[in-house]
């Protein structure tokens, strides 16, 4: 279903249904967070043991499932959980991923097909279960992959996360190309630092104080910060909006 229905003033999610990966910590969490808040039902996928206990604090019809989405068995899982339990999928934000620092020097090939599997081939193959239930179903939808500023910038022994996050983004814009014609939106955001638990233990400190400086806010992003802008990407106030990646960085990469 593709067309214009008005623009939608309130940024509404009430009754949509969203898979979120790496739902249990961090980014993932913190959007499912907000996500319960505007009436979103949700799948969470993560590696955590524990996710279904965390779906359903945020809302007893919710659903955890503990596994790798790089496992075909897993994404099924996600899609039938969601289909069965909701009636279909809405919202799909692909967050699971891992971050690799080591110089390009010494980088094992080990860490190099570790990082781009689960930030690069996770993120498409969840993309693509998703997609076609949306597709088989007749019903537009809202994909959102979490990339990075390393995705635009170069940092310091991030050599396979930057890859990763380069090739998250350019993916974005070819599934946006082939599925736009189905109403499917896919969008990417790239942030800075963002102080999740994670966020706090690696840059916290020196370093973190001396690259803040670097970012005219002067500041690292706040996990709800991004969860906000993942929620209006998702809204129908944001229906003209596919293929992009929107930069949440302080200024970082203005420069």
């Amino acid at each position: 279903m593709v067309g214009y229905y008005g623009a939608d003033k309130d940024f509404s999610l009430e009754g949509k249904r969203a898979v979120i990966t790496g739902g249990a910590a961090g980014i993932g969490y913190a959007t499912a967070e907000f996500f319960a808040k505007k009436g979103v039902r949700l799948v969470l996928a993560d590696l955590d043991k524990n996710v279904d206990a965390i779906a359903k604090k945020l809302g007893s019809q919710n659903i955890g499932i503990c596994g790798d989405v790089l496992s075909a068995d897993i994404r099924k899982n996600v899609v039938d959980s969601a289909v069965d339990a909701f009636g279909g999928i809405d919202i799909l934000v692909n967050s699971a991923g891992i971050v690799a620092l080591d110089p390009a020097q010494s980088l094992s090939e080990e860490t190099w097909d570790r990082t781009l599997d689960i930030n690069l081939k996770g993120s498409f193959l969840m993309a693509q279960a998703v997609a076609n239930q949306m597709i088989e179903s007749g019903r537009p939808g809202s994909i959102v992959n979490i990339a990075s500023q390393a995705g635009v910038v170069a940092l310091d022994r991030h050599v396979a996360y930057c890859a990763s996050k380069g090739g998250v983004i350019s993916m974005t814009q070819v599934l946006a190309l082939e599925w736009g014609k189905y109403g499917i939106r896919v969008n990417a955001i790239s942030p800075t630092v963002v102080l999740t638990e994670l966020g706090h233990k690696a840059w916290d400190g020196p370093v973190g104080e001396a690259f803040k400086k670097e970012i005219p806010a002067g500041r690292f992003a706040e996990p709800d910060e991004i969860a906000a802008t993942i929620s209006f990407l998702c809204s129908d106030a944001a229906a003209m909006i596919t293929g992009h990646n929107l930069i949440i960085d302080g200024g970082y990469t203005a420069k």
